[in-house]
């Protein structure tokens, strides 16, 4: 599946505090996760706290491979295009499923089994804003389903659930991930 380039354009401060475009073009990190038939990861920025510092010298903070989770304390904006589901994934098992996870440092946020709506059912403990950007993805949760469609937005809030896309077309959707914290009645 070819997908087109993502732009990614940073903004930030010279030595006399004056606005200055830091970075314009294709973020650094993009990857493939879950072989060739999953989704691929546009990782456009980071932060390690909050309130994020806002300074003239640092960039984005530097981190190895891709996260599905932002750091503690954090925040995580990425793309992903999640191309149409593929038939093997009704095949996956669940140690398949956490092995996929485990690519992006989360296998244990997989929750792959026995009656689970989806093979790419998952649990972070963040809150996310997902914006559909093009095509179409169906949100898939214990108890229901939901179509999702360009302009529309996905309020996450640590739920299971799992993407499907049964369309022809690859799904572009925009994720930013707030660090959480379940209450105890959730863990």
């Amino acid at each position: 599946m070819s997908v087109k380039p993502v732009r990614r354009i940073v903004t930030g401060h010279d030595a006399q505090g004056r606005s200055i475009f830091l970075a314009d073009g294709a973020p650094e990190r993009v990857q493939r996760i879950g072989g060739e038939t999953g989704p691929m990861f546009h990782e456009l920025w980071n932060t390690r706290e909050t309130p994020a510092l806002i300074d003239a010298e640092s960039g984005e903070p530097s981190e190895e491979g891709i996260r599905l989770a932002p750091p503690p304390q954090g925040t995580r904006i990425r793309i992903l295009d999640i191309p149409p589901d593929d038939p093997s994934l009704d095949e996956l098992s669940p140690e398949e499923a956490r092995a996929h996870f485990a690519e992006v440092g989360a296998a244990e946020a997989s929750s792959h089994g026995e009656g689970s709506g989806h093979a790419r059912m998952h649990r972070t403990e963040t809150i996310d804003y997902g914006i559909v950007l093009e095509g179409e993805l169906v949100l898939i949760l214990d108890e229901g389903e939901t179509l999702c469609r360009p302009g529309d937005v996905i309020i996450q809030r640590g739920t299971n659930h799992g993407w499907a896309n049964r369309s022809s077309s690859n799904c572009r959707i925009a994720f930013i991930l707030i660090d959480g914290s379940f209450a105890e009645d959730l863990r």
